[in-house]
């Protein structure tokens, strides 16, 4: 005599559903990473501009009122390496001084993990030109500063 023992069959685990499952929770960790990480920059990215643009507002205000001796302390290093303190000075003070500025565009970005700034200004020189030029700001310890070949 043979039996037959009633009821429905084993059912296998609904594998499809658990792997599915897993990539929407995975899924789900990453976007809010994400999120948060992104936030997390643009606020200190944001937090930074303030800085920027004092650092390259107070470097172009001493430039103008003929201060290009304390102008020369808000290059960063690099700048000062390639300029002397007298080359600098005899340059913002020559025929093509800053007579006035007006700042039109701060930018804020980050590469390889250092903030860097690029401020536009507008340069109204002595001799009547008028030049658009965009300042790089480097942050130098706790210290924003101007830099490049030819800051202004």
């Amino acid at each position: 005599m043979s039996y037959e023992v009633g009821g429905r069959p084993a059912r296998r685990p609904p594998v499809r559903r658990i792997v599915l499952l897993s990539v929407a929770v995975v899924l789900v960790v990453c976007c809010v990473g994400a999120a948060g990480l992104g936030a997390w920059n643009f606020q200190a990215l944001r937090g930074t501009s303030g800085p920027v643009r004092e650092a390259a507002d107070g470097f172009l205000r001493d430039v103008s009122a003929g201060n290009a001796g304390h102008a020369y302390d808000g290059l960063c290093p690099g700048t000062r390496d390639r300029w002397t303190r007298d080359e600098f000075v005899r340059y913002a003070t020559g025929a093509e001084a800053v007579l006035r500025y007006t700042v039109d565009k701060v930018k804020v970005a980050t590469k390889n993990g250092q903030p860097r700034g690029s401020v536009t200004v507008q340069l109204f020189r002595r001799s009547g030109a008028v030049q658009r030029r965009t300042l790089m700001v480097v942050r130098d310890g706790g210290t924003w500063r101007v830099c490049g070949d030819a800051p202004i």
